[in-house]
């Protein structure tokens, strides 16, 4: 485990682990325009499923296009009044679509889907909290919203890691 201790054979006497503000790290994959910090991962405390942190989007900053593999990812709006903007291709043409979002407010993000933050306050930091189904972070940086095939994955090797 991260800590140096490793988990007892018995499942129920594992021990809790706690990050504090003060604990968050940037040693996370990162997309312009925003400033992930990892709490939980397989390098903070030894998740195996699950990653969760913080994301910051500065006033009246867009991210670049990104996805993030095959995981789910379900974000909490902290702070600020983000919004997320991916691709619909539902109907006669492909359009984007803007979802505005405030404090108290939850967005999922499917896996592969192409999307990016964006932060329209000219002057307050959006901040949000985030669950991925993995423990890797992954984000795979794209050049636009549109799918394009395993290129639009950032690779053509294994489509599920």
């Amino acid at each position: 485990m991260a800590d140096g201790v490793t988990p007892p054979e018995d499942p129920f006497h594992r021990r809790l682990h706690h990050v504090g503000p003060g604990g968050l790290t940037a040693e996370t994959a990162q997309t312009g325009g925003m400033v992930r910090w990892a709490a939980i991962s397989g390098a903070t405390v030894g998740s195996a499923g699950l990653w969760m942190g913080q994301t910051h989007v500065a006033p009246g900053t867009v991210s670049a296009d990104h996805h993030h593999g095959a995981c789910e990812t379900a974000i909490y709006v902290v702070s600020g009044t983000p919004s997320f903007v991916f691709l619909d291709v539902e109907g006669d043409r492909p359009r984007e679509v803007r979802i505005d979002t405030r404090p108290g407010d939850y967005v999922y993000v499917p896996p592969f889907v192409p999307h990016r933050e964006e932060n329209p306050d000219p002057e307050a930091e959006a901040v949000v909290v985030i669950a991925r189904s993995t423990q890797e972070a992954i984000v795979v940086n794209l050049p636009s919203l549109a799918w394009e095939g395993p290129v639009g994955l950032g690779r053509t090797d294994d489509l599920t890691s």
